[in-house]
């Protein structure tokens, strides 16, 4: 449910977003307009060329699932193209399930700790709510205020946080500015590093485990051989957007970039020794 289908999809990432000619985009596309590599049957037509043809921003986007939810419940099968009457609504109703989808993923990650047991009745309400509004028609979904379900949604999640880390705290660095910090090998397990800028940082064979990662900005931080196994809120969205190699570990139903570098080419071999 909250894993991206593409196949179940009508490109539906490909067309709401907008994006301008950058180091992420070859073109500028405006929100609600098809990019010109969709093909007919909403496959990509570069899809395992994206990086080398300027398409970088696309392998790094993930929709928790919102894509095939709203293609084939919100709107049972009936794709933008065959049916334009939906199109207009169908774009401004997917980021609005995307944000439901994404706030579901971490209610769902709170809840499988056993240290987050004391809250388990509270967080069980709050997903099933979620997941209920989910299945609302699209007039209904419109009108959601989704930013209030997320605040209302955050002291219970950082609560849950506190009580996983109790037994192993670290630093505290909410919403750090640590952009192109060297944090090779620092004591980060257990950190709060909630909103953190991580934003190029070199987290190299970190152990981050039990961090506090929802809303860590990870674009471009180096993560080779670190250890993300048991980090907390980690989503693929983050994942994708960081740079590691086939050392780095992983949570569980978290999937390796195939954009990301084998141990072994990511290792840059020293200077020669002269005999």
């Amino acid at each position: 449910m909250l894993r991206a289908d593409c196949a179940n999809c009508f490109g539906l990432c490909c067309v709401v977003p907008a994006y301008s000619a950058s180091a992420d985009f070859a073109i500028t596309k405006p929100a609600g307009t098809p990019c010109p590599n969709l093909l007919a049957d909403f496959r990509c037509g570069i899809h395992t060329q994206l990086r080398d043809r300027g398409f970088a921003g696309c392998t790094v986007y993930d929709c928790f699932g919102a894509g095939q939810h709203v293609a084939q419940h919100t709107y049972r099968g009936e794709d933008w193209r065959a049916h334009p009457e939906h199109a207009q609504e169908m774009f401004a109703v997917f980021p609005v399930v995307r944000e439901l989808h994404e706030l579901l993923w971490h209610l769902t990650e709170a809840e499988r700790w056993p240290a987050a047991d004391p809250l388990r009745p509270d967080l069980a309400s709050l997903r099933t709510e979620l997941t209920e509004l989910t299945r609302l028609p699209p007039a209904d979904l419109l009108t959601l205020d989704v930013a209030s379900r997320w605040q209302a949604a955050d002291p219970l999640l950082s609560r849950a946080s506190e009580l996983i880390r109790a037994d192993s705290p670290g630093p505290e660095r909410r919403g750090a500015d640590l952009i192109g910090a060297d944090l090779r090998r620092k004591r980060l397990r257990g950190a709060n590093l909630r909103g953190a800028y991580l934003i190029g940082a070199n987290l190299r064979e970190t152990d981050l485990t039990l961090a506090d990662l929802i809303g860590a900005d990870l674009r471009g931080a180096e993560v080779s051989g670190a250890n993300l196994s048991e980090a907390l809120f980690l989503t693929q969205f983050q994942v994708n957007a960081a740079r590691g190699d086939s050392a780095t570990r992983l949570p569980p139903g978290l999937d390796r970039p195939a954009h990301w570098t084998s141990a072994a080419r990511a290792k840059r071999p020293g200077p020669r020794r002269r005999r």
